[in-house]
């Protein structure tokens, strides 16, 4: 029996009251105050523990980002960041300072990729002649920071098989079905970059992830899964391209990807069917019942990827499996369909986003029981093209003090990489609206920190208790006792604290991801 006893530790919310936790096969085997003798039923010896004096830090139940592309990530974290481009010649010019470097070209055949450009407010389009003028034969190719479109030089577009395109900003369905030329890596390089980015991960106190890489994740996670995968749990989701084989394998919602796999193969379990219903706000996609200010014609009010009469019949098969469903919905009218979907279907799950929501929609999503799954971060990246696009509904953007007080279950994410896979970020970003010493936005929608916390801690709350998995976050502080004093100077103040909140180790099953102490 392997048993940790981490002395001498606070709870949260709880600095006065020093306590010991006992880990024993992955589990919380108890809490009880520092000095105070185990209970009888445990059969443990304080001695028979690997002792590990905590010095007063503070533990949580380990956080979860509810919604990555792990893979991505993991290569974004490698790629050239084009997030700070105020307009296309400026995106370029990084670019084009970027390959003079000849140590950042790319190998023969393969193209130059960077990531974070957001056009939707920029003066003039990105266009490929002038990616063209600064990389010449060059293959490049540009990520939004949505994912839901990418810019390409002339080569770049050659490159993703595309003759002819009037301007080189491929949108939604142009862009997804090329969206896979771009992960130029074998499956031994990818594996190398996701446990680097997972480890990195661990070090913010992270122990578990929703992958919603768009890929077969199956069979990538089988893989990293039988190679002894242990740097943290993943749900990985499935796609409609690849239900078959989940549901030929008889799989359900949280079983493990590979049965009798070792004694890591619970780490890697079943997550939900992933679907993309709309697009997003900053490529004009997201479905509206109202136009984008300033845009006219037929699809000004966004794009709807899926039909309401194929995603109903795609739920419900899922759900008659035993899956879950995540469906990606960011303008209103998307949230209000999918939400019809849910209530059709009989599906369980969640709303990826709900960025925009309709009136009357906070109470549906309560009544369906339908899971809020939000990326605070996205508030702070968006409010400006938000003001500018949505501009006279932004007060029903981002509402997450509406969906928890009318009872709707909350869960934190990142959506990574559109956003850092670090989930003090969205914590922040949900309880300040605040970042960079910006006013908060939208303030009537801040949530409480032990709101945030609890919605990022994957349904655990935020006290650690006898029976919960071995998934523990220890932190240099007790993130219940940062506060503001209600002036704009306080939440920035909260909001760079929130962010900076140092981490000390990490556990996940019992074992050390992470230590820094």
């Amino acid at each position: 029996m392997t048993v940790l006893h981490l002395a001498n530790a606070r709870l949260a919310g709880h600095p006065d009251r020093p306590v010991d936790v006992l880990l024993t096969d992955g589990r919380v085997a108890a809490v009880v105050p520092t000095g105070a003798p185990l209970p009888g039923a445990l059969g443990l010896r304080r001695g028979a523990a690997e002792r590990v004096d905590t010095g007063g830090r503070t533990v949580v139940p380990g956080l979860w980002d509810a919604h990555t592309h792990l893979t991505q990530w993991a290569m974004v974290r490698r790629r050239l960041d084009v997030s700070t481009a105020t307009g296309p010649a400026h995106a370029a010019a990084l670019v084009g300072a970027a390959l003079t470097d000849a140590r950042r070209h790319p190998a023969p055949g393969r193209p130059f990729v960077g990531f974070g450009f957001r056009w939707a407010t920029w003066d003039d389009e990105p266009t490929s002649d002038v990616l063209d003028a600064v990389a010449g034969e060059i293959p490049v190719i540009l990520l939004s920071g949505d994912l839901h479109s990418a810019w390409a030089s002339t080569a770049g577009l050659r490159y993703l098989g595309i003759a002819h395109h009037p301007t080189g900003l491929l949108r939604e369905e142009e862009w997804m079905p090329a969206s896979p030329a771009i992960v130029t890596v074998s499956d031994a390089d990818a594996d190398e970059l996701v446990s680097d980015a997972a480890r990195a991960a661990a070090e913010r106190g992270v122990v578990g992830v929703v992958d919603f890489e768009v890929d077969d994740n199956l069979t990538a996670w089988r893989r990293r899964a039988a190679a002894g995968w242990d740097r943290l749990r993943v749900r990985a989701a499935v796609w409609e391209q690849h239900l078959d084989a989940v549901l030929e394998a008889g799989l359900r919602h949280g079983d493990a990807l590979v049965p009798d796999g070792g004694p890591t193969a619970e780490l890697v379990t079943q997550g939900p069917l992933k679907v993309i219903s709309d697009g997003s706000l900053n490529t004009l996609t997201a479905f509206c019942f109202d136009d984008y200010v300033g845009f006219a014609g037929p699809d000004a009010h966004g794009i709807l990827n899926v039909a309401t009469d194929h995603l109903v019949p795609l739920m419900s098969r899922a759900h008659e499996a035993g899956l879950r469903c995540a469906i990606h919905a960011i303008g209103d009218h998307a949230n209000a369909l999918a939400l019809d979907a849910f209530a059709a279907s009989g599906a369980r799950g969640s709303v990826e986003h709900a960025q925009l929501l309709h009136p009357d929609d906070v109470a549906r999503f309560a009544a369906l029981g339908v899971v809020a799954s939000v990326q605070p971060e996205h508030a702070m990246d968006d409010r400006d093209a938000s003001d500018e696009l949505w501009a006279g509904r932004t007060d029903r953007a981002f509402r997450l003090a509406d969906l928890h007080a009318a009872g709707v279950p909350l869960t934190l994410g990142s959506d990574a990489p559109v956003a850092p896979l670090d989930p003090w970020f969205a914590v922040a970003s949900a309880v300040t609206r605040s970042r960079d010493g910006r006013d908060p936005w939208h303030p009537e929608q801040r949530i409480d920190l032990a709101t945030a916390l609890a919605a990022s801690t994957d349904g655990r709350g935020v006290r650690v208790r006898p029976g919960d998995p071995a998934d523990l976050a220890v932190l240099e502080l007790d993130p219940l006792t940062l506060s503001d004093d209600g002036t704009r100077t306080g939440v920035v103040t909260l909001a760079e604290s929130l962010r900076d909140l140092p981490v000390a180790g990490t556990l996940v099953a019992g074992r050390w991801t992470y230590r820094g102490f």
